[in-house]
Order: structure tokens, then sequence, then C-alpha cells
């Protein structure tokens, strides 16, 4: 059956400015030819390339887009900066891509480079500007007209340690940013400069499903810059980041805005507050200020609306950091501004109202909740590849095709299998209603010798550990995440009971899945397994759920929509839609048995889309095709979305 062409999904954002400039002529970069490709890659120019504004939960109206062309070029890994260039590259699009325009592997010996140039709008002046990049695999440097940079952090307004030699930024799955201000020319054409190194496989780094030489279940590599990358003007003293809490038990939400301040700046902040305001619609329904020199606002709501995969009611929210002398009515709320009262800076978000949870019901079986309900948790996996691609979309409208598909073919939930996505797909699960499990992803996986851990090297550990740390944070926000899940099949499954605990520590909203399949520890919120086909369900516990985290993978090549003419690879083949149809109606059918009487909360089906060589997808890796009766299979998943009652579950 063919996919279907979504009508497009509009979002309501701030206006955005959207200016885009490039180093070189548009009308001569054309896209490689990649053995696959979607229909989307056809919508793709140096022009329009991810247009969208990147970071949804935290919007500003002005911002000017880089994405486009860049020139580029591989050196030795250690070769000084290039004088020269080969060509130029399409970003965010990763170098082995076809739609880079490049199509070329850079291994753990050399070194790409970029170079673009742009100018400083004139309505920017005064302002500091920040250089943001949504992600880099996987070690960047960046220079802007010669000067070293040096990654905003936690130690600080940076920028004041210009250096020469620069300070890189490591790790391939998370935003990072620079104070580029005093890097700037006072007027016209500015200069920026990126070198990336990145070892795939032959680093211990996490690195997902990326190796050198693709076979099986492992995949082309993504090298360099793969999310947008903009620039952004903001005030000397602005908000870094938000924090945002909800309490369904409570109907409440807390809102902590972080403030970032040069540190000869630091008194700026006294006296200064923060002013929440929160709609639905263009209904103002709750707004608060916080004390002077206070950081977290607790904004009651009145008629609370929960986020579900059944209605994922989303709350639009603006957050000002303003002068000290504004005030709210205590009776209204309405606000009350003194005659020198200002806005000094402000943002748009969004957020849910949801709640997950464990509880015991009868039998002592634990079983999931949502929103205080048992609610059984049905997806697939979700690799996040693309053949002309590969880790970045080619358009938004196709990053939220696979989960309307999702949705579509009647699944409520998908397990991101150790990758992380741009912020725009966790926007797009937030707002059509998908529950998420987030994985770690991957890396520095070796023979154990049979042990069910591994004993890292202290910098692996570390750096682990601070990408998981950037992973939790950057994505904290987005109530379609329910579950966190640091080790898959025991690769690179270190300390278990520490990070599971590091995990839960950084979030205790969420449920976490210390080890999913191969090596349980007996720890964290949940057991489980991996069964193939399947499918089966873990032993129940008193005091852990127990969930399905991979079962199905049932194969099918479809000619003319595989990565391979031959040997493509699946857990169990098939030769006919048919046949692939009956085997999987036949699966759910087993599976039904195991929610309703086995104590069974969750199940994640092999996979939402064929990838590379390996074909167990519900659609085809172009998502050109759904390879199965898309009714039936509809149907059978639906009958899976059993509601399993309170009074059943948990009457004495």
């Amino acid at each position: 059956m063919l996919a279907k062409k979504p009508a497009p999904i509009r979002v309501a954002l701030l206006c955005i400015c959207t200016l885009i400039t490039s180093t070189g002529r548009a009308a001569d970069w054309q896209p490689k030819t990649a053995p696959l490709m979607t229909r989307w890659a056809a919508d793709v120019t140096p022009q329009n390339v991810h247009p969208e504004y990147p970071r949804p939960q935290m919007v500003r109206e002005q911002w000017l887009n880089l994405n486009g062309l860049w020139d580029y070029t591989i050196t030795p890994k250690d070769a000084p900066r290039p004088q020269q260039y080969d060509g130029q590259i399409l970003v965010p699009f990763p170098i082995e891509s076809a739609l880079s325009g490049v199509m070329q592997r850079v291994d753990e010996n050399q070194r790409l480079w970029y170079r673009r140039t742009f100018t400083v709008p004139a309505e920017w002046k005064g302002k500091r500007i920040l250089l943001h990049f949504g992600a880099v695999d996987w070690e960047a440097t960046v220079w802007v007209n010669g000067r070293g940079l040096k990654p905003i952090g936690d130690g600080g307004y940076s920028f004041k340690t210009l250096n020469p030699a620069a300070e890189p930024h490591r790790g391939g799955y998370d935003a990072f940013t620079f104070d580029i201000s005093d890097a700037l020319n006072p007027d016209g054409v500015q200069e920026i400069i990126v070198s990336v190194w990145d070892p795939t496989d032959a680093g211990p780094q996490p690195r997902g499903k990326q190796v050198r030489n693709p076979h099986g279940i492992w995949y082309t590599p993504t090298t360099g810059i793969w999310q947008t990358v903009w620039l952004e003007p903001v005030p000397t003293c602005h908000i870094d980041n938000l924090k945002v809490v909800t309490d369904v038990d409570a109907g409440c939400v807390v809102v902590r805005p972080t403030i970032r301040i040069p540190l000869e700046c630091s008194t700026l902040y006294v006296g200064r507050n923060f002013w929440v305001e929160i709609r639905e619609g263009n209904k103002v329904v709750a707004s608060a200020s916080s004390e002077p020199g206070c950081s977290s606002i607790c904004v009651t709501l009145p008629n609370p609306k929960h986020w579900s995969p059944d209605n994922p009611f989303l709350y639009d929210l603006t957050v000002e950091f303003r002068e000290n002398d504004t005030r709210h009515s205590p009776e209204t709320g309405e606000r009350l501004d003194g005659e020198n009262g200002r806005t000094i800076d402000r943002v748009s978000s969004y957020f849910g109202l949801r709640k997950i949870a464990l509880s015991q019901g009868k039998a002592g079986v634990t079983y999931i909740l949502l929103n205080n309900m048992p609610y059984f948790m049905f997806g697939p996996l979700d690799q996040g590849f693309w053949p002309d691609g590969l880790y970045t979309a080619p358009t938004d409208e196709a990053l939220r095709y696979d989960i309307e598909m999702t949705k579509e073919l009647g699944f409520n939930t998908a397990r991101k299998h150790v990758k992380v996505e741009p912020q725009r797909w966790y926007y797009w699960c937030d707002k059509l209603g998908l529950l998420v499990w987030q994985d770690m992803p991957s890396g520095d996986m070796v023979d154990t010798g049979g042990k069910p851990e591994m004993q890292r090297t202290p910098a692996s550990a570390a750096q682990f550990e601070l990408e998981l740390t950037r992973m939790i944070e950057s994505l904290a926000n987005h109530p379609c995440i329910v579950m966190w899940v640091p080790f898959n099949e025991g690769w690179g499954q270190y300390d278990t009971a520490r990070i599971a605990e590091l995990v839960r520590k950084r979030d205790p909203t969420r449920l976490v899945n210390a080890a999913s399949g191969w090596h349980d520890m007996r720890i964290g919120d949940v057991h489980d397994i991996h069964v193939y086909p399947g499918p089966s369900c873990p032993e129940p516990e008193p005091a852990r759920a127990a969930i399905l985290g991979e079962f199905g993978g049932l194969g099918l090549p479809l000619r003319e929509h595989t990565w391979l003419a031959e040997k493509s690879w699946g857990y169990r083949s098939f030769t006919t839609p048919a046949e692939l149809t009956d085997a999987y109606v036949d699966l759910i059918e087993k599976l039904v048995p195991l929610v309703t009487d086995g104590g069974l909360s969750a199940a994640i089906y092999t996979q939402t889309s064929d990838v590379e060589i390996e074909v167990n997808g519900l659609m085809t890796y172009d998502r050109a095709v759904v390879k199965m009766d898309a009714e039936r299979i509809t149907e059978a998943n639906r009958k899976v979305w059993w509601r399993p009652s309170a009074h059943r579950l948990f009457a004495p």
C-alpha cells in the first residue's frame, strides 16, 4: 500500500526573521544520488534548507538562519587551518549524505573544515550576538574572523576568554553556543570557520549505530554539522534557559528561567524579576511574577487539561525578564506596570501537563500509569535514519511524517533508538501526541568476556556521562518523553546502578529503564526484555513494570525500494506483503493476552522503517510504501490499546 502524503500541518510561531546568506552560487549546487532518495529530496534547495526555527521551546522573534551552502575541505587530522577549499556543502546535511552534495567519507585520520560568511543585520546593533549549533558530530572547533572561541558553559559569560587556539565542543548530539560579539568586525562581512574531527567507531564516544564499515544492523556514519546553525541577537542580560516542571496532582506548573549575565555586570540582576503568561490558544488563563532575585515561579492552572496521545493538549507560555517595578493585581493577576517598567528579554515556549508513574495492582503486579491511569505503551523502534540525509531528515515535513504514520498505524509510542533527534522531532511528538522512550546513544562497545558490565576508562566514562547529562537537560521540557534508557543490549554498559541513579537524580519525573534487553541488573523502574520474533513477557514483579523493549523484526525487501539490490537482512524474512501482513497480525494477536492477563505494560516492535540493508520496517527506507495492509495492521494494533480499568487492576 502506498503511504499517502499528509496534508500540511502549520505551527504557530512568532514572526521569525529567516534571512539566509551563502558563500557561493546556489545555482551551482546539486545533490548526489544515493541508492534511495525520498520524495522530499526534490524540495531541498540551498535557499530553503530547514528554514524553521530550530528551538520551539525557547523562541525569539529575531534570528538569522545560517543553513545553506558553506565551503568545505578535508585535510589530514593534524593539518593547520586551510587556505583553500575543495567545494561547497549544503548545511546541515552530513558530508556522507547525498543531500550534502558531497557524499564522501571522512575517517578518523582526517579533519573536515567548513567556512562561510555572513553580515549582521543593522537592527541588531548594540545586542550581544550568539552563534548556535544544533549538533555537530563529534568534536567541533570554531573561529570567527580568525579569533578562536570557547563554548558558553556553566562557568559564566565565557567570551571574555578569547583564545587563539580555540576550545572544542565534544559531543555529537547536543546543542552548543558561542557569544561571538567581541569577535565581530564593526561592519561588513564576517567569517566563520569550523573544524570537525569524528573517529566514529575508532573512538569510545557515544555514536549509536554509526560505524566506519556498515553491515547488518550498523549503518553509514554522520560526520560534521547535521543540525541547523543560526545567529540570534540578545540583550546583555538575557534568558539563557527554561526549566518547566508540571504537577498533574496539584494542577500547576513551575517555571524556572535562568539568566546569563557578564561577570562584570552581575549587579544588573539585583532587583529584576520574571513574569510568565500561560495561554490556551489566544486566551490567557494564568499569569504570575517572581519576587525580585527569585528565579522560580509556580502557577496554578484553572481547570487543568492533561496531555496524552489521545489528547495532546499544549499550553502556550511566554516568559519575560523585566525591570523590578512590574507588579500584578492580587485579585486578577493583571500586570500593573510602573512608569519605568520595561521588558529586558522575552521568549515564547509551551508545555504539556503530563505525569508518568508506577503503581502496584492486584497480585503484586506493577503497572505503568499515565496521568494516574493504567496505560499500555505500544509503538515501533525508531532509528531516525534517512537514505538521502542519513542523520538529518530532508525536510521538516519528512521529520513529521514518521510521527504521523506511527499514529495512523495505531501506535501511541516510539522508542528513539540510540540517537538523539533535533528539537523539532520532539516538538512534533508533543504536538501530535506520541509517547517517547529516549535512548542514550551507545559507544565504547568492547568484548566484555561474557560479563554483564564492562570497565570503561575514566575519560570514556566522563564523556558518556557528560553527553548523557546534556541529553536529559536539553530534552527535559518535552511532555512526550516518558522514559530514559541509558543502555541497550549491553552496548557499553557499565556501573549500571550508579548510572541509573544519576539519571533519576537529573530527572525524577520520568521512568528509568536501566538496561533495555540482555543484562538486567534488577534495578530501575522496568524489567525490559528483547525477544525476536516474540512476543514474550518478563515475570511480573512487585516493584518494577514488565515491558517488551524489542520484538518482531519481520522483514520484507521490496524491489526498487531497497538500499541494496541483494543481500538485504531481516530477523525473519517474507516474500510478499500478504505473507508479511498475516505474520504481523498473528504476532500481535499473541501479544494481546500478555497485556490483558500477563501483566505486560509496554511493547516495542522493530521497527518504523527499513534502514540501509536492514528490511524490518513497517515502511520502506524511502518512506514510499507501507509494506503491509495498513488497515489490517492498524486494526490489530488498536486491539493492544487495551485500557485496563483501575477497578480490575487495583481493587482488592
